[in-house]
């Protein structure tokens, strides 16, 4: 085992084990029936509701029986995102990781950390024989990245506890007591096509790729380049310039990623061809040198393609490239008084366009309902030929500042460490907004260990910041 050697040596077996089973969000099967195989080797009470959240419950150790119930909560879903030309299967392989110094990282692809070594120290804390903690309830919930599924099926009959450690957070200097809501936001649309004149013409596919990409909600204020909206400005320039015409589109995967490659087939005169080629190294030195900060790796390449010469039609094609640039995309509005927190949000993260059919889909956030609301009322009047919906709308946590739960929480951090953490909301979905509303009487904190790059092959996990995080949690456990 690569990680067999690494202290704590619990969390890092089963963050192994976790980490060898296929787990994309929707497709947790493999996932879900581990754990309730672990449950039950344990000889614990071991539940799993009709949608797949699993649901352990401890005992307290001596003498904690009488103290409050305390619900330990992370998710089994995680994240698939490779590398441009990686062959791994995602389907049907586990993980690769590899130790590069204070760091655990996987080759060409998503760690996983997020947030499989937050379920990895809940398994550590239900195996353990002497740790000191209240009555447990481990909830581990499906489905968290792509719709929070998971959460929104529990009932308020589920658990018993009256304190809940989320376990999803990223940097260990900081206790979260907040986050942000959100919907996809998805517009749907056809357009009419025309054939081309096959001797005129050649197919070309450009390629925008190697951007740094991240979570579209915590990283959006990092101003990162969009593959999508770097895709349509370069196709607005090109159009201005060029005969050419568009024939498809299609970026990201994932609503909760920031897009970092997008392709689109274009037609282009023979005779403007050679022209055409040179103006795009021009796009891409623009491009690197705007993005120069953030993704000074950018490409912009172009391949010959053999395909039909079956084309967008020119009004098509001026409609569809408006709402591309039209549509908000990064920070909206910040916090007005807490100006390093983003309050709004929105981030173009899929695009399908070809043969007479178009999806975009967005993912829109705020801790303010309304300002949601108004992201989406802009995206539907850019888009009035075309069906907008909303999808999956989660509410947003409200803090408690002045909860029992933290204060106690802050003070065993600072007692740790020497310095007091961070108190803070963040500007992304947690499942903590929603089970905040099925239990409003439990009070809640959530925290984690450093994971830098989530959400993208680059993700890592530090080594030093997990053993930090498990005396943490350790500590709270013995002192509730």
């Amino acid at each position: 085992m690569v990680l067999n050697d690494l202290n704590p040596n619990a969390i890092w077996q089963h963050f192994e084990s976790i980490n060898s089973i296929p787990r994309a969000s929707t497709k947790e099967e493999e996932i879900i029936q581990f754990m309730i195989a672990f449950g039950n080797s344990l000889g614990l009470e071991t539940i799993v509701d009709d949608i797949g959240n699993v649901i352990i419950k401890k005992p307290a150790s001596a003498g904690k029986e009488n103290h409050k119930t305390v619900v330990l909560q992370g998710h089994l879903d995680m994240v698939h995102q490779k590398e441009a030309g990686s062959k791994f299967d995602f389907a049907t392989q586990g993980i690769e990781m590899y130790i590069d110094g204070d760091w655990v990282k996987a080759k060409e692809t998503t760690l996983g950390a997020d947030n499989g070594i937050g379920s990895a120290a809940i398994m550590a804390v239900l195996s353990s024989n002497d740790l000191v903690h209240p009555p447990i309830e481990a909830l581990f919930t499906i489905d968290e990245e792509m719709g929070m599924t998971g959460a929104m099926a529990l009932t308020n009959k589920q658990l018993k506890g009256k304190i809940l450690l989320n376990l999803d957070s990223e940097e260990d200097n900081e206790i979260t007591i907040g986050c942000a809501g959100g919907a996809d936001v998805e517009i749907k649309g056809t357009y009419a096509t025309e054939t081309l004149n096959a001797a005129a013409y050649e197919m070309q596919t450009i390629t925008v790729g190697n951007l740094t990409g991240g979570h579209s909600g915590v990283d959006i204020h990092l101003n990162r380049a969009n593959a999508i909206k770097v895709m349509a400005e370069c196709l607005q320039e090109l159009t201005a310039k060029f005969q050419c015409r568009i024939q498809s589109i299609h970026g990201g995967t994932l609503t909760n990623v920031i897009p970092r490659d997008c392709s689109a087939v274009i037609a282009i005169p023979t005779t403007e061809l050679d022209e055409f080629i040179s103006e795009l190294k021009v796009l891409e030195s623009k491009r690197r040198q705007q993005y120069a900060a953030t993704d000074s790796a950018l490409t912009i390449t172009t391949t010959k393609t053999a395909t039909t010469l079956s084309v967008m039609s020119k009004d098509a094609h001026d409609y569809l490239l408006y709402g591309l640039l039209s549509i908000p995309n990064g920070v909206y509005r910040v916090t007005p008084k807490m100006p390093d927190l983003v309050q709004t949000s929105n981030s173009i993260s899929i695009i399908k366009l070809e043969g007479g059919r178009y999806t975009i889909a967005c993912h829109a956030r705020s801790s303010v309902d309304k300002e949601r609301l108004e992201i989406i009322e802009t995206i539907t009047g850019i888009f009035n030929e075309s069906d907008v919906l909303e999808i999956g709308p989660y509410p947003g946590w409200e803090p408690r500042p002045d909860s029992e739960l933290l204060h106690a929480a802050v003070a065993i951090y600072e007692k740790l460490n020497g310095a007091k953490p961070a108190v803070k909301s963040i500007h992304a979905g947690l499942e903590t907004g929603i089970l905040s509303g099925t239990y409003p009487d439990m009070e809640m904190i959530s925290f984690g260990p450093n994971i830098l790059g989530a959400h993208s092959p680059e993700e890592r996990l530090q080594i030093s910041s997990t053993q930090k995080f498990w005396n943490f949690l350790t500590e709270i456990l013995k002192n509730l």
